[in-house]
């Protein structure tokens, strides 16, 4: 009855979050190419700095609540050796 009780209190799994960096963008090395598309690379250079200030804040979410994580896992496992005597 005791591993019930302890089962119903503990909360149930919380999903890590994937955080995905995005891709680098492309610059032509050939400068006329640059030129041909520098709207198309204007844009994915805008893009990625805003997908990257993203992935950072995701990172810093996820740092977060991996600590968080780490310090309730630390107080069950100080539970269980008062549970079982160590």
């Amino acid at each position: 009855m005791q591993a019930i009780v302890l089962l119903i209190c503990v909360p149930g799994p919380v999903l890590a979050e994937s955080c995905f960096a995005p891709a680098r963008p492309f610059l032509p090395s050939d400068s006329q190419a640059a030129r041909d598309y520098a709207d198309i690379i204007r844009g994915d250079f805008e893009d990625y700095i805003q997908d990257i200030q993203s992935y950072f804040r995701c990172l810093d979410s996820e740092r977060a609540r991996a600590f968080e994580e780490a310090r309730e896992v630390s107080e069950d496992y100080g539970r269980f050796l008062q549970l079982v005597g160590d």
